[in-house]
């Protein structure tokens, strides 16, 4: 079995067919809180984000938290990137970029921090996936891993609005034991995998559904929301991501 359930067509056009891609980051960017206690507890100084185009979280600790960071993607478009980059403030060069294959890329340096969000879940082998990370990270790092939980209210929205993108996901590896078992057998230390976040829904093609479908998204939206408010709790059921954390 191919490893690779995307190819660099899919990203190409997932990119390209992206509305609202350029924004300003906020400092409460989604997982922000945890990066920068992380920054603070390791004194991290680089970070380099894989398969991360276009570079939300490169840019987000290289404005906010001063760290040299390094973006690396399978595929990169240079304009994407520098509009981000102009938007929030920054400019070409204040992140450093590598465009090459993940598998067989050498790396030239180790970074204090080794990230990814979104990319693990889109490979078969999911052990072998996290292993990839292992040769940028420093001896004594850290390693930061999000992926969508789809195994959830979320994921039960995407098979059955959009499962050509469900079907880009290996659902499989949503799994807190998978993650943390994969990351030990590697030979990394504090290893925690958690569900995060209360509840969210989402779908990449929203603007392509019926009024019907928006209106259901909307409801279950809504729902979730109240019913977390009410019972604040984080859990495989309704949590839209999955956090993963170790150290070299």
């Amino acid at each position: 079995m191919d490893n690779n359930l995307t190819d660099r067509a899919f990203w190409k056009s997932f990119w390209e067919s992206r509305i609202g891609l350029i924004f300003k980051l906020k400092p409460n960017y989604v997982f922000g809180d945890i990066l920068g206690k992380i920054i603070k507890d390791k004194n991290a100084k680089t970070a380099i984000e894989l398969g991360g185009f276009p570079g939300y979280y490169a840019i987000y600790l290289k404005k906010y938290k001063g760290l040299t960071t390094t973006l690396l993607d399978y595929f990169i478009h240079p304009k994407l990137v520098n509009d981000l980059l102009t938007i929030n403030d920054l400019k070409e060069g204040d992140i450093n970029i590598i465009e090459t294959d993940l598998f067989t890329c050498q790396p030239a340096e180790r970074y204090d921090m080794v990230l990814s969000f979104g990319l693990i879940e889109h490979f078969n082998d999911t052990k072998f996936i996290i292993g990839e990370h292992l040769k940028f990270l420093k001896p004594g790092g850290t390693l930061f891993i999000t992926l969508p939980n789809f195994k959830s209210v979320n994921g039960w929205v995407q098979r059955n609005f959009d499962k050509e993108n469900y079907d880009k996901h290996n659902i499989n590896s949503m799994d807190l034991t998978l993650l943390k078992n994969s990351c030990e057998a590697l030979g990394l230390k504090n290893v925690e995998a958690y569900y995060h976040g209360r509840f969210s829904v989402w779908l990449e093609n929203k603007s392509e559904q019926t009024a019907v479908a928006k209106l259901l998204m909307k409801t279950i939206w809504v729902a979730g929301k109240v019913f977390t408010k009410v019972v604040p709790i984080e859990s495989k059921a309704l949590s839209p991501y999955i956090v993963v954390k170790a150290e070299g």
